[in-house]
């Protein structure tokens, strides 16, 4: 077993790909965590945050989503419970995903969910209930809504979501037009995007 080794102060901000921790830690996955052989790099700016020799990265709040019903979102399937999904949505707390909403059916006893969606997939959403009550519930009725099957999802931050969009969807459409790429600008600060090739991927990072 390698020698666990934490290189940050708690409570100290990270930027992505910045190197946090090195060694075998047995920590829950992250999608705010990358792990690289047994070196562990940031993949968000956030506050580094150590508990019993655990570690974990927080979005800083500026870039937390807050839900509104209707809301299209990209999310990244953090969870598997019996009936259904935990759904990292970029909100300061989890969504929930029914397994009976994707599959149209009740889920029969002992079935396995993550022939249909396992962690670390994204699936297209929409917020379909939500209050200061429960946590967002999702729905993937709907064209166009489901597991995403190919491209890519880049992270932005919600402030820029309006700029990529642009003004009656200019920006969004000079992006396409330049890159060659299909996009889909979710409202919790997702993009899919559909390239025809690695080099209109890398076009598209930069110009976003």
């Amino acid at each position: 077993m390698s020698q666990q080794k934490i290189l940050l102060q708690p409570r100290s901000i990270v930027v992505p790909g910045e190197l946090i921790a090195e060694g075998d830690f047995q920590i829950p996955w992250s999608p705010y965590v990358l792990k690289i052989g047994n070196k562990y790099y940031s993949t968000i700016v956030g506050l580094f945050d150590v508990k019993d020799s655990q570690f974990e990265i927080i979005p800083l709040e500026g870039s937390y989503y807050y839900p509104k019903v209707g809301d299209i979102v990209i999310g990244l399937i953090d969870d598997i419970e019996i009936y259904g999904w935990i759904v990292d949505i970029k909100a300061p707390y989890h969504a929930y995903l029914p397994a009976s909403n994707l599959l149209g059916r009740p889920v029969t006893p002992g079935e396995d969910l993550r022939k249909y969606l396992d962690i670390g997939d994204y699936v297209i959403a929409k917020v379909e209930n939500y209050d200061r009550t429960i946590d967002p519930v999702l729905s993937v009725k709907g064209k166009d809504l489901g597991r995403v099957t190919s491209g890519i999802v880049v992270d932005i931050m919600l402030v820029k979501v309006p700029r990529v969009i642009g003004k009656n969807r200019s920006m969004y459409e000079t992006l396409t037009l330049e890159s060659g790429c299909s996009m889909l600008v979710a409202n919790n600060g997702r993009i899919l995007a559909n390239c025809p090739s690695q080099l209109a991927e890398k076009v598209l990072i930069l110009k976003i």
